[in-house]
């Protein structure tokens, strides 16, 4: 790994574990059928799915590639994966920007 996305997981080293957490989850989940997952607490109290609910499932159809699945479990996901990745690109791109012109200073 090159030192900018080191530094670049090092200064968000929150969205660093979430991110974690969600993809060893939803790997766990795909590969071995074990669910680490937070439960929902909307439907734990209230017994009603919340927007989020299916999420996960919903994201193991598409990296399964099953479409249909994935917009069965929630359609939200085809909304929240290509926003993800744009923000993240985005925010990395200002961080990258910052890191070359601090090395290029240096």
């Amino acid at each position: 790994m090159s030192n900018s996305i080191i530094e670049y997981i090092t200064k968000n080293n929150i969205l660093a574990i979430v991110c974690f957490y969600f993809l060893s989850s939803v790997i766990l989940k795909a590969v071995a059928d074990i669910d680490i997952c937070i439960p929902c607490i909307w439907k734990s109290i209230f017994g009603v799915n919340c927007l989020g609910c299916g999420l996960t499932t919903a994201f193991i159809s598409l990296i399964e590639l099953d479409f249909n699945n994935a917009f069965k479990y929630n359609w939200l996901i085809f909304i929240i994966v290509p926003f993800g990745i744009y923000y993240m690109t985005q925010d990395y791109v200002k961080f990258q920007r910052k890191y070359n012109a601090k090395q290029h200073l240096q």
